[in-house]
């Protein structure tokens, strides 16, 4: 449960955050966008939909691969927040992953609320639901309400929900995507192409006991989304074996993530939320 108070909390981050940082997220800041004719940003890899006109052929000659030049834009941003609230992430013994995830969900639309920002929280199972983009704390104040209410409950449908929430969005936007990402890979990569004009931001949630599996002996595991249970043994190797898997599902995310100009930062619900935002507002493509 999110009261009150973490409204509070996030007025005095307001003051803490580097000012540097924070007057590049405003209104009427130079957002990271495509544009044309306007100052060279960075490349990304050639995808079929691209402006070839757009492709860097001297970057070609040199390394045979494609690469799209992006530019920068000046724009008003609308910052689209997505959380996943499936069954899954109702995992936790303190806090569990849809608390944390609403509480940064809740802090992004913050930030853009105080710099003038509109912006939309979407939340996601087994369909999409979406707040349509305003201005002001009462907006704030109802999301708030709406999130304590929701639990998290149903099969995710990830992809599919991603593709739909795309389809809302009609100008160069700032998104973040805030889930456990325990989803295939390819279902991940594929939407990350959906957004790829967009500056996005994944922020993975996981359970300290997810991230680490620091536990040893029979367990009875239970799959929140499909209730199917399974009796297992968890020894040092399995643990290992695990830990392993996780580590190349959290690479082959960034991968993706950096083939399209994405950022991924993957963090536990042990994490001061406070500490995740800092990180994420003070990433080198919001710098002027």
């Amino acid at each position: 449960m999110i009261d009150l108070s973490f409204f509070h909390k996030l007025d005095r981050l307001s003051l803490i955050i580097n000012k540097r940082i924070t007057s590049n997220y405003t209104g009427e800041r130079s957002s990271a966008y495509t544009g044309k004719g306007l100052l060279f940003k960075d490349y990304i890899i050639y995808t079929p939909g691209d402006d070839f006109r757009s492709i860097d052929w001297k970057v070609f000659a040199r390394s045979d691969k494609l690469f799209v030049k992006r530019y920068e834009e000046e724009r008003n941003l609308t910052v689209h927040i997505v959380i996943d609230l499936s069954a899954s992430m109702g995992f936790g013994k303190n806090t569990t992953k849809a608390e944390y995830a609403s509480m940064l969900g809740l802090g992004f639309a913050y930030m853009a609320m105080k710099n003038n920002e509109k912006f939309v929280i979407g939340t996601f199972s087994d369909k999409l639901e979406l707040f349509k983009p305003k201005k002001g704390r009462q907006q704030l104040v109802n999301i708030l309400d709406r999130l304590n209410q929701k639990k998290p409950t149903g099969v995710s449908n990830f992809e599919q929900s991603l593709f739909a929430y795309k389809k809302l969005i009609n100008t160069k936007a700032y998104v973040v995507i805030i889930s456990d990402f325990l989803y295939d890979v390819n279902q991940i990569k594929s939407a990350l192409y959906r957004f790829k004009h967009h500056d996005v931001r994944l922020i993975q949630v996981l359970d300290p006991l997810e991230k680490n599996l620091e536990i040893e002996g029979d367990f009875k595991l239970r799959d929140l989304e499909t209730n199917e249970q399974m009796r297992t043994y968890i020894s040092p190797s399995l643990r290992k074996t695990y830990l392993s898997q996780l580590s190349d599902h959290n690479a082959a995310i960034k991968k993706a993530c950096d083939e399209v100009g994405a950022k991924f930062f993957p963090i536990s619900t042990e994490t001061n939320v406070f500490d995740v935002f800092y990180q994420a507002l003070q990433d080198p493509h919001l710098h002027r």
